[in-house]
Order: C-alpha cells, then sequence, then structure tokens
C-alpha cells in the first residue's frame, strides 16, 4: 500500500494526444500525495479529450487547454502562469510527462528534495542500462557532452521531464525562450546564465513501448535545441573567420624586409582589433544579452582580448619558427588551430567573467 506524503507543491503536467497512461499516471500521483496537478492540453484531437474529461473529474486536477498544438514549452509556460496566478500558497512546482515514464514515487521524491533544499531538482535517468533505445542513448550523450564542453553546464539527462522548480524561479521560466522541446534546453543555460543551481536526482528507467509514443522527432527538434547552442558559438566563429581573413591578409601583403616575427605580431594585432570590436558587441548584445556596466565589460573584454593576443602571437610565432618561418599560408593554417584551442578557452571566460552576471 502507497503511503501518501504530504507535499505543498503542484504538478504541472502538458499532454498532448494522450493515452489511458494520463489516467494512470494522474491517478498514481494522487495516490503518492499530490492534492494539485494542473494537466495542460496542448491542442490535443477530438478523440483523445475523454481522458481529458476524465481526469477532470478527479477533485485534486484542473485541465486548461489549448486550441491548438502550440508545443511543449508554450504548454509548461501556460501550466507556470497559471499556477503564479492561482496558487499563491504553493511553495513550488514539479513537471512531469502524461505516459508513466517517471514514477510517482521519483516525482514525489525530487519534489521532496526540491523543498527541503530551495533548489530546482531535475530527475536523471541512466542510460547506461541496456534497455534504454539506442537513439535515446546517442541523443543523451551527445547533448550532455555539448553542455558540458560549450556551456560548462554538468548534466547527466538534458532531456528529463521530471523537473521540480521552487516558486521563485518561475518569472525566469515564463521569460525563457522557446515554444517547443527546445524551451527545456533554453531553461538550463537561462538559468547557468542567471547563476540559479540544481541537482540531479538519480530516477527510474522507465521506457515503454521503446518509446515509440514520443512526440519528440529526432532531427527537427534536435535542430532547434543545438541551435539554441550554436547561437553562443556563431558569434564566435565569425569573429575568428575574421581574424583570419585580416591576419592572411596583412601577413600576405607586409614586405619581404619586415622580419618573420614583426609581420606576425602586426598581422595577428591588426586581425584581433577589427575582429574584437565585432566580437565584443555581437557577444553582448545578441549572444550573453548582458545587461551588465558597459565599460566593465569592454574591460574585461579586452584585458582577455589582450592576453589572448600575446598568447596566439607567441605560440604562432613559436611554431612557425620551429616548422614554417618562410611558409606563410602553413602559418595561417598553425593560427587556425591554435586559435580554435584559445577560442574554448575565451568562450567559457566571456560567458563567465565578461559577460556575466554579478548576481553569481
Amino acid at each position: 500500500m502507497v503511503t501518501a506524503v504530504r507535499t505543498k507543491a503542484s504538478v504541472i503536467l502538458p499532454s498532448y494526444n494522450p493515452s489511458e497512461r494520463l489516467i494512470s499516471t494522474v491517478k498514481g500521483l494522487i495516490a503518492q500525495g499530490f492534492d494539485d496537478i494542473i494537466i495542460v492540453d496542448d491542442g490535443s484531437r477530438e478523440e483523445r479529450q475523454k481522458y481529458f474529461a476524465e481526469v477532470e473529474q478527479l477533485p485534486e486536477c484542473t485541465v486548461l487547454h489549448h486550441d491548438i498544438n502550440r508545443g511543449k514549452g508554450r504548454a509548461l509556460k501556460t501550466g507556470f502562469t497559471y499556477f503564479l496566478e492561482n496558487r499563491p500558497d504553493s511553495c513550488g512546482a514539479v513537471t512531469t510527462d502524461d505516459d508513466g515514464q517517471h514514477t510517482p514515487e521519483d516525482v514525489m521524491a525530487c519534489t521532496a528534495l526540491m523543498e527541503q533544499t530551495g533548489a530546482a531538482v531535475f530527475g536523471a535517468r541512466d542510460f547506461s542500462l541496456p534497455d534504454v533505445p539506442p537513439k535515446s542513448r546517442f541523443g543523451n550523450r551527445m547533448t550532455s557532452f555539448v553542455f558540458r564542453a560549450f556551456c560548462g553546464i554538468k548534466i547527466t539527462d538534458t532531456q528529463t521531464g521530471l523537473r521540480a522548480f521552487p516558486r521563485e524561479q518561475m518569472k525566469l521560466l515564463l521569460e525563457t525562450d522557446g515554444e517547443r522541446f527546445e524551451y527545456e534546453t533554453n531553461v538550463l543555460l537561462e538559468m547557468h546564465r542567471s547563476g540559479l543551481k540544481f541537482t540531479e536526482h538519480r530516477i527510474q528507467t522507465v521506457y515503454i513501448d521503446n518509446n515509440n509514443e514520443t512526440h519528440f522527432h529526432p532531427f527537427r527538434d534536435s535542430v532547434k535545441i543545438y541551435a539554441v547552442i550554436f547561437k553562443f558559438m556563431l558569434s564566435s566563429g565569425l569573429s575568428s573567420l575574421i581574424d583570419i581573413l585580416v591576419f592572411t591578409l596583412i601577413n600576405m601583403l607586409m614586405p619581404e624586409s619586415v622580419s618573420g616575427g614583426l609581420r606576425v605580431f602586426a598581422a595577428t594585432f591588426i586581425a584581433r582589433v577589427v575582429s574584437s570590436l565585432f566580437n565584443f558587441f555581437t557577444n553582448r548584445t545578441r549572444v550573453f544579452r548582458s545587461s551588465e556596466n558597459l565599460g566593465r565589460t569592454m574591460l574585461r573584454y579586452y584585458i582577455l582580448c589582450a592576453v589572448q593576443t600575446l598568447c596566439s602571437y607567441g605560440i604562432v610565432f613559436l611554431l612557425s619558427s620551429l616548422i614554417a618561418e618562410e611558409l606563410r599560408l602553413l602559418q595561417s593554417l598553425i593560427k587556425i588551430v591554435v586559435d580554435v584551442v584559445l577560442f574554448f578557452i575565451s568562450f567559457r571566460i566571456q560567458r563567465d567573467w565578461v559577460f556575466g552576471s554579478n548576481k553569481k
């Protein structure tokens, strides 16, 4: 017999074209101790409305309806908005899926941990188990790597639908971009940008019918998810391209009478000035969307830029002296390799120090 645990948190459950599992999922949550379940019908077909009608008869449930399918992100925002407007005494809310992939016990465990710590809690599945569908295992491992390498976010389950949020974070969730599956990725990035911590809690790994009922489209939705991360890289990539083109142009046009060391230094310096101005204003306004003081961010940026320029010059000059002092095109290839490495380092520093919020 399940012993109900009392909680002041609400459940937000987005649902699109559900099956009978919606009913069993809701009843399992009620049996576990949840007495406020906000279900968002994201424009489901007419023949699926019977499942919403059945759960709507339960006193613990509130059903909200979208007239058309608007996406999981919008469904979650609809739930968050209703929560903030109608649940003033609730400490927070936990999101979960409608297909039974998250057990009621795990939903309650994440909720209880959120209430105890006051921080967000994400359920984390074990993707090393043999019954995990290959596309799910590969997709999650790849996304986890990208998050750690490019965004500095250490997370083992990037697409978990089981997330418990304290009430204080709801405003940020509503301001986060995204209407469909990319929204949950955006939430991670916005939390990291705002200095909000989260913890992961190991949950059971449940895949029903090899996850055939999922509404996640691997190619279409992955493009949207990775586009969020690529946005952070695009500015630096364009700046690097400008830097390489200017460096090559200056290096090739300088007369033979100029020594190799001075030529490399001058080309590197001029290229970095041009590319850095583009990079700074693009990163500030488009990438990191920083609202920090312009003077402070510019000072920090150019401190970083000066250090990076000296590192680029020193390493390129050293390798050129050892390998290809007279082959100018090869020097450009060497610079590309050097600057790719420096890019990863610079990206992290820009995100966390140059444009990072003082609230961190």
